[in-house]
C-alpha cells in the first residue's frame, strides 16, 4: 500500500517526466492531475500537500491559469466546493475549465503561490542572506540540487536539504530534550505546527511538532505509537493523561538512522474513539508532553496559557 510520500512523489515524478515533452495550452490541465485531485477529494492527501502540487506545477508552466490577482483578509481555508469540484472533476463530472476556476479562487486566497520558476531560480541563486557558516553550506548544496538532470533524483536532493535547513534552524532556538541516543528538539508555540487555542464552543485543540534526532546510537532507533491506546507518547497535567486525535507516524513508528533527524506532528483535541481521550485545559493545571520509550524518556513541559 502506497504512503502519502509516495502517491505525491511518484505523481510529481510523472509530471516532471512528461513536461520535458509535452506543452499545454492555456487552461489546459494534464490528464494525471485528475488522479492526485481525486485522492484529495478523497482524503488521501492533505490540503497541504495537494496545494503545493499545484503551485509546482503551475510554477513549471504545466497547468496554466489567468492572471489573478491576491484578495486581502482571506480565511486561509479551503473552501468545500472547490474540493468537491476537485472530486467532480477527477471523475469526469465537471469540465477543465471548471477545474481551473477553482485553482484561481485559491489563487486568490494566497493557498495557491504561482511565483515562476525563474522567479524561483532567481531567489535560490541569490547572495545568501544568513552569517552562520552551517546554513550557508547547507543553501548551496541545495542550489546544486538544481544541476540535478534526473527529475526523481533533483527532488530527493532537494526534499533532503530542505529537511536538514529547516532541521538546523530549529536546533538553533529550540529546547532540546535528551533521551538515551535520541535528542527531541521543541520550538515552542509561534512556529509552524506549534499552537494552542480555545475553540467557541470550548474545545481545547493542542498541536505539537518536534524534532527528533538519532544523535548517538550507531544503529537503527525507533519511536513507536500505533494508536492512542498504545502509544508511548501523550500529553498529562499531573492528574490526567491525555490521548492524541491524530498524528503522523507512519505505519505506527518513526525510525531514526544513525545521525538522521525527523519531524513528528501531534494533535490533541476531540476525542476519535480507539483509546483516545478528549483534550481538556485547566489553567491551575501544568501540561507537559511526554514520552516514554524503551530507550529513555521525556517531559517537555507546555506552559499552556
Amino acid at each position: 500500500m502506497k504512503t502519502k510520500l509516495d502517491i505525491i512523489i511518484i505523481f510529481i515524478g510523472i509530471t516532471l517526466i512528461v513536461a520535458a515533452t509535452t506543452g499545454y495550452a492555456f487552461g489546459e490541465v494534464p490528464y494525471w492531475v485528475k488522479n492526485n485531485a481525486g485522492w484529495w477529494a478523497d482524503g488521501a492527501i492533505s490540503d497541504a500537500e495537494f496545494l503545493s502540487g499545484i503551485s509546482f506545477l503551475i510554477s513549471e508552466e504545466i497547468i496554466s491559469v489567468p492572471p489573478t490577482s491576491i484578495l486581502e483578509n482571506s480565511s486561509g481555508e479551503v473552501p468545500y466546493w472547490v474540493k468537491n469540484n476537485a472530486g467532480w472533476w477527477a471523475d469526469n463530472i465537471v469540465s477543465d475549465d471548471e477545474f481551473v476556476n477553482g485553482i484561481q479562487h485559491l489563487i486568490t486566497m494566497g493557498l495557491i503561490s504561482v511565483s515562476s520558476n525563474t522567479e524561483f531560480k532567481e531567489n535560490v541563486s541569490s547572495e545568501p542572506q544568513t552569517t552562520d557558516p552551517t546554513l550557508v553550506a547547507l543553501e548551496v548544496e541545495l542550489e546544486k540540487c538544481s544541476e540535478i538532470k534526473k527529475a526523481y533524483d533533483r527532488l530527493n536532493c532537494e526534499r533532503d536539504l530542505k529537511h536538514e535547513i529547516i532541521a538546523h534552524d530549529i536546533k538553533t532556538f529550540a529546547q532540546s530534550f535528551p533521551s538515551g541516543p535520541i535528542t527531541y528538539y521543541w520550538p515552542g508555540f509561534g512556529t509552524d505546527g506549534n499552537s494552542f487555542e480555545i475553540t467557541s464552543s470550548g474545545q481545547a485543540m493542542l498541536r505539537l511538532r518536534i524534532l527528533a534526532e538519532n544523535t548517538s546510537s550507531n544503529q537503527n532507533e525507533a519511536l513507536f505509537c500505533t494508536g492512542p491506546a498504545v502509544c508511548n507518547y501523550d500529553v498529562t497535567n499531573g492528574s490526567t493523561s491525555f490521548k492524541y486525535s491524530g498524528m503522523d507516524f507512519t505505519n505506527g513508528q518513526l525510525i531514526l538512522k544513525p545521525g538522521e533527524s525527523k519531524i513528528f506532528n501531534f494533535f490533541f483535541g476531540p476525542n476519535i474513539g480507539g483509546g483516545g481521550t478528549t483534550f481538556e485545559y485547566n489553567a491551575e493545571k501544568e501540561y507537559y508532553f511526554r514520552g516514554n520509550e524503551s530507550f529513555g524518556s521525556i517531559s517537555i513541559p507546555l506552559n499552556l496559557e
